[in-house]
């Protein structure tokens, strides 16, 4: 006997739309600030300071360039899930948990509306 597909509702399909929608405009501000803040090399007028402190300068400036870039690579990957969750909801297999079949908890998926496991799978996979 076939199990019975499970799905949530169009209503909360389209609740759950609307946080996800809302999610990626405010993630994608984010990645674009993250973006300018890595691409300005503005010096911070440090030209006429000891060479030593310019030094320590340009150290600071390029830890936190690599740190921006690693977060912008983080939001961007952050963005494409929260795209792949909006097609899960046009093919009706959002909030499915991939590995037990059953529906993700909906206060999990309001929290985290791009989750593919449910807590048990969740837990499950960290056991391993």
């Amino acid at each position: 006997m076939k199990e019975p597909k499970v799905s949530y509702s169009e209503k909360d399909l389209a609740e759950f739309r609307a946080i996800i929608e809302q999610k990626i405009k405010q993630a994608e501000k984010d990645l674009a600030l993250l973006q300018s803040a890595y691409k300005n090399d503005s010096d911070n007028g440090t030209n006429d300071t000891s060479p030593t402190f310019k030094s320590f300068e340009e150290g600071s400036k390029t830890m936190s360039k690599e740190a921006n870039v690693q977060l912008a690579i983080r939001q961007e990957k952050f963005i494409r899930d929260l795209k792949n969750a909006l097609l899960r909801i046009e093919n009706k297999t959002y909030g499915v948990c991939r590995v037990t079949g059953k529906l993700i908890n909906k206060e999990r998926l309001k929290l985290v509306p791009h989750a593919t496991l449910s807590i048990e799978a969740k837990n499950r996979q960290s056991r391993l």
